[in-house]
């Protein structure tokens, strides 16, 4: 019964959310507890929330703080030569764009930190989406995508995971997978430039003064760096594109964006501001370095997560705005996001307390791992690869490294695969896992780009899983798996 509900209360809460009847925070509130009631659990409810919450608590700190810090370096424009390179090589050309993005994300992935990853990178990239009306679920899928094949970096999280479960070395999982991962990642880069060449038809190329026109607005540079209130319409900033593109505003492929959208966001379409308020040439080195410190000592571990963003945070606002009202801006500037991702996050929290307290998340897996044919015992590092891809999306990676892949790595052993041939294929999801509702920083995504949760999902999970699937059959390949 506990299988049946729990695959139930899943399949709700996506319904629900792709086919827009709920908001996602209202969905993973109210949904898990609904199911909670129907197994008969509804007086641990509480406890259940509580327990959830306690976990994802720290998360929520490190995002809240992670992007205060990430939004004052925008405002600062510490990131202002990153977008000025991008635009070169994009030549406001939507298939260099999506390749951009693809490209953008799976360099800024090597500090191991999905939601630092997103952050710059929808920064970097939104205003040219916005600006050439570009489909911003392209933006996210690819990011998100090329992000979950580098997500297996050793100290990205899942191979750190997988190594510590079945108590073997790290280097020994990744390294031999570098070459299937190679694969996935170049097939991200593929799917990035048949996406970038289905925009570029359906919008034309626009000439990089097109894009860089300014406008008489506020200071506003990239997403969150200002106050969106205070922007004004720049919806004619699409004129002069060529391949009537004027009338192609909004048609975007499963975005929930386009003209109608309220003019909220315009103020954030000015990619370089030179003349912005914010500005801090003469501490751009201090910034730079503040920058590179902290993901170094994120990457090194020399103190938790939230702490060095708190520090951070807390380090870059009293250096670049050491007077109380210009900090008070800033942080009112960026409290929107702040709080879409933190309410997102704590919400998450109901949803994942009810699956594991309850223990249909239990049951579920079980179910599945004991529904695999005898037959496939010899194969069993690629029903692991399989396995993967659907478990890592509908469960947290602790839950499965720790719950799902020791008993899946007996089972193989007992048909003489080896503990490493499981703990390789048990890579195989990341892809599609970085967009599970469980993940904290797709919120971070999803929210910076202005994009619904459900028109992310309905456009990824068919992709993500077509990439999860090419490294799962790289590795097979090669003989990896």
């Amino acid at each position: 019964m506990l299988t049946i509900l729990g695959f139930a209360m899943i399949a709700t809460f996506l319904v629900l959310i792709m086919l827009k009847k709920m908001s996602p925070i209202a969905a993973l509130v109210l949904i898990p507890a609904l199911f909670c009631v129907f197994v008969g659990k509804g007086a641990k409810l509480g406890d259940y929330v509580i327990d959830g919450v306690t976990s994802l608590a720290p998360t929520a700190a490190m995002l809240m703080f992670a992007i205060v810090y990430f939004g004052v370096m925008i405002d600062v424009g510490l990131f202002d030569p990153i977008v000025r390179g991008i635009l070169k090589f994009c030549k406001a050309d939507p298939l260099r764009i999506v390749v951009g993005t693809a490209v953008l994300a799976a360099i800024v992935s090597l500090d191991g930190d999905g939601s630092t990853t997103f952050m710059i990178t929808v920064s970097a990239m939104y205003p040219l989406y916005k600006r050439l009306k570009m489909s911003l679920v392209v933006m996210t899928g690819v990011a998100a995508m090329a992000n979950g094949v580098m997500n297996t970096l050793p100290w990205g999280g899942p191979t750190a995971r997988a190594a510590t479960a079945l108590k073997v070395d790290a280097s020994d999982i990744f390294v031999p997978m570098i070459p299937a991962l190679a694969v996935g990642l170049l097939g991200v880069l593929a799917l990035a430039y048949v996406l970038g060449r289905r925009e570029r038809k359906r919008l034309g190329v626009l000439t990089l003064d097109e894009v860089l026109v300014e406008e008489p607005e506020t200071e506003t540079v990239l997403v969150g760096a200002g106050s969106a209130a205070a922007s004004s319409a720049a919806a004619g900033s699409g004129a002069g594109r060529k391949g009537g593109l004027g009338d192609a505003a909004g048609s975007a492929s499963g975005s929930g964006t386009g003209a109608d959208e309220p003019d909220e966001d315009d103020g954030m379409l000015k990619v370089l501001d030179p003349a912005r308020s914010t500005l801090r040439p003469k501490l751009y080195w201090f910034n730079a370095l503040l920058t590179v410190t902290l993901l170094t000592a994120m990457i090194m571990e020399w103190l938790p997560i939230p702490v060095l963003f708190l520090l951070g945070a807390a380090l870059a606002l009293t250096v670049n705005f050491p007077h109380m009202p210009d900090q008070k801006a800033r942080l009112g500037a960026h409290a929107e996001n702040v709080l879409n991702v933190s309410g997102m996050v704590f919400a998450a929290a109901v949803f994942t307390g009810v699956l594991q307290g309850t223990g249909m998340v239990d049951h579920m897996a079980r179910w599945l791992v004991d529904n695999i044919p005898a037959g496939m015992g010899p194969h069993m590092a690629f029903v692991t690869g399989v396995l993967s891809i659907p478990l890592t999306y509908f469960m947290s990676n602790d839950g499965f490294y720790f719950g799902i892949l020791p008993v899946l790595a007996e089972a193989g052993q007992a048909h003489g695969v080896s503990t490493l041939e499981i703990a390789r294929a048990s890579l195989v999801g990341q892809p599609l896992h970085m967009s599970s509702p469980l993940v904290p920083a797709v919120y971070v995504l999803v929210g910076m780009a202005k994009v619904e949760f459900g028109d992310h999902t309905k456009f990824v999970v068919k992709w993500a899983a077509l990439t999860s699937l090419v490294v799962l059959g790289a590795g097979i390949l090669f003989g990896i798996i």
